[in-house]
């Protein structure tokens, strides 16, 4: 357990650093935020970051992907500079679009061997982490007939050179 003031650590036992990522309007109200700060944790390279969650708005990032940072003083803050690696892992945003969907699109992630992590403050939004140990195809056909049947919207944020050699026809 972390004392409020102390940093959490990853599963290795590392600690974890916060990374801002400056994000561009898309479109109106898009996103809701304009940066979003994802837990990461240092590797060996100087100011190099593995990233350690999954994002909700920013693109072609995806969980373990390495990344570059600079330190902003000013801000009291890591910066996101620049991409450096990926990981093997995706990344797709799945919106709710009906009631009751929730639960069918859970199970069939569980199923999948993908993991989420749900927006508090949007209720029906959903980051999927697809890790590279994972066939995309079967996960994305699903996904797929769930977006043609309404019940889902998906974002195919950040999908790995792996999951892309996956698919027949990729975008």
């Amino acid at each position: 357990m972390t004392e409020p003031n102390e940093r959490p650590t990853s599963a290795s036992g590392a600690k974890l650093f916060k990374v801002a990522f400056d994000l561009e309007v898309e479109r109106p109200n898009w996103p809701p935020v304009s940066v979003e700060r994802l837990w990461g944790e240092k590797t060996g390279v100087k100011f190099e970051i593995r990233i350690m969650n999954t994002p909700f708005f920013v693109r072609g990032i995806a969980f373990g992907d390495l990344v570059h940072v600079r330190p902003d003083n000013e801000r009291r803050e890591l910066v996101f500079e620049k991409f450096t690696q990926e990981s093997g892992h995706s990344t797709v945003r799945i919106i709710l679009m009906r009631e009751g969907s929730r639960e069918r699109v859970e199970a069939k992630l569980r199923e999948s061997e993908c993991s989420w992590e749900l927006a508090h403050s949007f209720g029906n939004y959903m980051a999927v982490d697809i890790p590279a140990t994972v066939e995309y195809r079967g996960p994305r056909e699903w996904l797929q007939e769930q977006v043609a049947a309404g019940e889902i919207e998906i974002q195919e944020s950040a999908i790995s050179k792996l999951h892309q050699q996956q698919l027949p026809q990729f975008p």
